[in-house]
């Protein structure tokens, strides 16, 4: 059953994160992830507040999530996100 790494994020500095987002691609193919959405145009349609940013990765599986979140190519950029957006990130398992 296919799984979504879904991340919603309020950047406090784009320049700094640009090191972070050139390096996430090249994490993902060993883990067979893929971007479905990479903070693309929102619109609301119902609650709030608005998201300010929303990323969606593609797995085949939630361990397939996990190993890849957990990997080490993985891990040593993370701390490129954390520095400079805020927000949540969790596995949604698909239908």
């Amino acid at each position: 059953m296919p799984a979504y790494f879904v991340v919603e994020l309020e950047v406090r500095n784009m320049d700094a994160m640009a090191e972070y987002r050139a390096a996430v691609p090249g994490t993902l193919e060993k883990y067979g992830g893929r971007f479905l959405a990479r903070g693309g145009a929102t619109e609301l349609v119902e609650g709030g507040p608005e998201p300010k940013r929303i990323v969606i990765l593609e797995f085949a599986d939630a361990a397939a999530v996990k190993r890849w979140y957990n990997s080490p190519e993985y891990q040593k950029i993370l701390p490129g996100r954390l520095a400079n957006a805020s927000g949540r990130a969790f596995i949604v398992e698909g239908a």
